[in-house]
């Protein structure tokens, strides 16, 4: 299975190896090879499997953390490493700010949900970029649920990565997706947690151009 570009807006195919990249400042912050499962205009899934090699990116300094990183692009570099925990399969709708991950263990075993809140994703030639609102939610098999990295939030806002209305945003953005929880929404409802890859598809590569944006 080959990567295939799209720089014409048309929708990918099933089965298509692109990129899912989170952008910051115009340059790249993380990038993963994801494979379509699904790509509509009310709905795109991702499939991302374990022991995919993709980038991360990392503090140059290890006293500067991360959320310092990205104030200041200059502190950080991207860092070649593999995916190693189970295959994850990402559920974002067009449009939202925030994107819902089915995750299971490296024995397939479904272990929950996790309520990434992000910028809604931007169509490119060569998949999605989107970049991260440090807020989240953890989801367990049985839809407990916790807030996770409310403290990020919090220092993203005093070191003015966020206005106090960006995470008043954000903070109401977790509550629709709590709402979704609470109904059990898609995928809550159990829709997505056994599903499988064919057997054909194969883990995808990072494509020539990954770090180009623009």
């Amino acid at each position: 299975m080959t990567t295939v570009t799209n720089g014409d807006g048309r929708m990918w195919s099933k089965g298509s190896q692109i990129l899912y990249r989170e952008v910051a400042h115009g340059k790249v912050w993380t990038a993963r090879p994801v494979t379509v499962i699904q790509d509509a205009h009310d709905l795109v899934v991702l499939s991302f499997r374990r022991d995919t090699p993709w980038k991360v990116c990392v503090p140059e300094d290890a006293a500067t953390d991360l959320l310092h990183c990205k104030a200041d692009l200059s502190q950080w570099r991207l860092e070649d490493v593999v995916w190693s925990r189970g295959d994850t399969v990402f559920l974002v709708s067009p449009g939202t700010a925030h994107a819902v991950h089915v995750q299971w263990d490296r024995q397939r075993q479904f272990v929950g949900w996790y309520v990434n809140m992000q910028e809604p994703i931007r169509r490119t030639n060569l998949g999605f970029d989107f970049l991260d609102h440090e807020l989240d939610i953890v989801v367990s098999p049985d839809l407990h649920w916790r807030w996770k990295d409310r403290d990020h939030m919090e220092q993203a806002q005093s070191i003015g990565l966020f206005s106090p209305e960006q995470a008043s945003a954000i903070a109401q953005e977790g509550q629709r997706a709590l709402e979704d929880i609470r109904r059990r929404a898609v995928p809550f409802d159990g829709s997505w947690n056994d599903w499988r890859s064919p057997s054909d598809w194969t883990i995808p590569n990072l494509p020539d151009g990954w770090d180009r944006v623009g």
